[in-house]
Parts: structure tokens; sequence; C-alpha cells
């Protein structure tokens, strides 16, 4: 689907919005039964969370999927299994099992994802494209983590992923991973933008919205 098909798609979506906390609650029915919420920040329209809901063969209602935002759960977002091992300064051996946490959090101008719980340095880290499966792929030089999570916007919008909006930073045991937005999304993000301004709003007095 292209950049203007998927638009397409948003504008004929049954939509639904409300104003709570601080923010803008929509929420998307398709034709085709999916569901989508997302919520952004009131004041600066940045997307805060974003999450799915698919019906089953029989019709019964699933449980929404976090593409964006915190986990429900610690380790609700990871999409893999991952372990870290480790071993004590006197190499006597035991083995440490922690849980990253895998979430995604973006800015205005870039996808963002932090993975919790990541105590190695910078430099034993590696994270790069896979383009034969378009996905970003984490690894660390000592074969303890290993972790390739897919970019849902670019595939939405048949964009290629390009290595060179790739970065990543590493601060207080949490790796952060940043992918720059094209300037496609760019511009579809300000135009969805400019489409939920004429989905009429409730305030949280008015009643709550019904994906909450």
């Amino acid at each position: 689907m292209a950049v203007t098909g998927w638009l397409e798609s948003l504008r004929a979506a049954e939509k639904t919005a409300l104003l709570q906390d601080g923010r803008r609650k929509v929420h998307y029915l398709f034709p085709d039964g999916k569901e989508m919420a997302e919520e952004y920040d009131e004041k600066t329209s940045e997307l805060l969370v974003r999450k799915w809901r698919v019906k089953s063969a029989l019709g019964a209602l699933g449980q929404w999927q976090i593409e964006v935002g915190e986990p429900a759960l610690p380790g609700a977002g990871s999409l893999g299994p991952e372990l870290i091992t480790e071993s004590n300064s006197n190499s006597s051996s035991w083995l440490c099992l922690l849980q990253p946490i895998f979430m995604r959090k973006d800015t205005k101008m870039s996808f963002q994802w932090r993975i919790r719980n990541l105590s190695y340095p910078k430099d034993v880290y590696s994270v790069c494209v896979d383009q034969k499966e378009r996905c970003v792929v984490v690894r660390t030089t000592n074969k303890k983590y290993y972790k390739k999570f897919s970019i849902p916007d670019l595939d939405r919008y048949q964009l290629p992923l390009d290595d060179s909006s790739l970065s990543f930073a590493h601060a207080n045991c949490t790796l952060i991973i940043s992918y720059q937005k094209p300037k496609e999304v760019l511009v579809a993000e300000s135009n969805l933008q400019k489409e939920l301004k004429k989905v009429k709003t409730a305030h949280s007095s008015d009643g709550d919205c019904k994906t909450q």
C-alpha cells in the first residue's frame, strides 16, 4: 500500500475522538473489522500510543496489540525470547536472567525504540538494517542478545529502509534506537493531523470513548 493508499484507508475508517487527561484519543474502525486506537499529546500532537485489535475467525474480539507506547506488562512488548547471561567478577558460574523490555516511543522526527535492562556498554551493540527481511537487527558482539523488529509504518507506506537513517545510543541500561522518518512520512503525518481536526471530539466530561 503506497503512502496515499494508507492515508485513504485512514480517511475511510469510522473515527471517534476524545480529549482526556491532556491526550487526544482516536479510535479507528476499518471496513474489514480491524480496530486501531491512537493517543496524541494534546499540545504537541506527538504520538504516544498506537494499538491494534482484530476479531477472531469466530468473531470474538482479540487482545489489544501495542505498536507504540509502554507495554501493559513487563516484557509485553517483546517480539521474541530474549535472554541476558552474565557472570560475576570472581568468575564463579552463575546465570542472571533478565527480561529486556522492548517498547517504541516516537519523537516528531524519528521512530524510536527503547530496550531496557541491557547493561552492556555501547561498543558491544550492533544495530543495522536487514534489507531482505525489511527489519532492524540488534545483536551484541558477546552473542548474549539478539533481536529483530520491523517498522510497520514503512511497510504500510511501502517505503524502503535506509541504513543511514538508523542510529543508536546507550544510557542507564537502556539501548535507544532511532530511525529518522522519511519526508514522505512526515508529510503524511501532517496531513493526518489535519484530517483528525475534522473529527468531532468529545471531552472526558461528555462520556468515555468506546476504545477505553
